[in-house]
């Protein structure tokens, strides 16, 4: 399958609503829509207390991330790169899932055709109970064989040995995440943009919509006729061009969401059999 370049912003202007009036009619779309699909970047991460690695919160022993989640960097030092990779298992592995990730989580099971993308790698997505994920950049709770490709899930942290080695051939293993001057799987992609061509409705929550391919993914959905939802603390490229956009965290927008779907639709927490 062809990965498509980047989109042109189309030329769209959004009407002047007001909160309330862009929370009602954004239940009457969530509720007329027969394919919905998330897409999350660090945002919703931050929530839950996960690092960005960006800027002061990268550096790790006077080291950058762009110096070390590189294959030149993993080649030339391997015991290096997981002595970091072990050190962010570390942050990561005592973090839970926030109440927006329990939303997209509670609406994989509502809505019958409902695709979750996302750009972290932490996995707590998974942890909260979703299970139709597209992880665009891996999981650093995976771990591939350098010599045969093969992938095993692992949660031990700290990790022992170190580097860890393939329990079949005894090869180095590697984080199952994509590196600085790698491609994003081109299967996995392929995925992320059918899926976007072919919903009616898009949540775009806590990223940036700056960095390709994945800020193509819904320009990939506004071309197609969907509408989308932006959820993010900041004003951002995509703005101008949804829906819908509120300003704030996931773990608070989404549960309004939520909330008012129940109440629309009758349906209120303990009321599930």
């Amino acid at each position: 399958m062809d990965i498509p370049g980047h989109f042109r912003y189309p030329m769209l202007r959004r009407n002047g609503m007001s909160e309330d009036q862009d929370m009602g009619a954004l239940i009457g779309r969530l509720q007329r829509a027969k394919n919905v699909v998330a897409l999350t970047g660090s945002g919703i991460s931050a929530e839950s207390g996960i690092p960005t690695f960006r800027g002061k919160e990268g550096l790790w022993k006077t080291y950058r991330a762009q110096d070390l989640a590189t294959p030149q960097a993993f080649a030339r030092d391997p015991e290096l790169v997981w002595e970091w990779y072990d050190w962010r298992r570390g942050l990561m592995s005592p973090k839970l899932p926030n109440a927006g990730h329990q939303v997209l989580a509670a609406w994989e099971e509502a809505i019958p055709q409902f695709a979750l993308i996302t750009q972290n790698i932490d996995g707590l997505h998974r942890r909260a109970g979703s299970r139709n994920v597209l992880e665009l950049h891996g999981n650093i709770w995976r771990l591939r064989c350098t010599q045969e490709g093969t992938v095993v899930e692992n949660h031990e942290s700290p990790l022992s040995p170190l580097p860890p080695l393939c329990a079949d051939c005894g090869a180095l293993l590697r984080p199952h995440v994509v590196w600085f001057g790698e491609s994003l799987d081109p299967d996995i992609i392929g995925q992320a943009f059918s899926l976007s061509a072919r919903c009616d409705l898009m949540f775009v929550v806590g990223t940036s919509a700056v960095v390709h391919p994945a800020a193509s993914l819904p320009l990939a959905a506004l071309e197609a006729g969907a509408a989308v939802v932006e959820i993010n603390p900041e004003p951002t490229p995509l703005t101008q061009h949804a829906a819908f956009s509120f300003r704030g965290k996931a773990g608070d927008i989404l549960p309004r969401i939520d909330w008012a779907l129940r109440e629309i639709s009758g349906v209120r927490e303990g009321d599930e059999s």
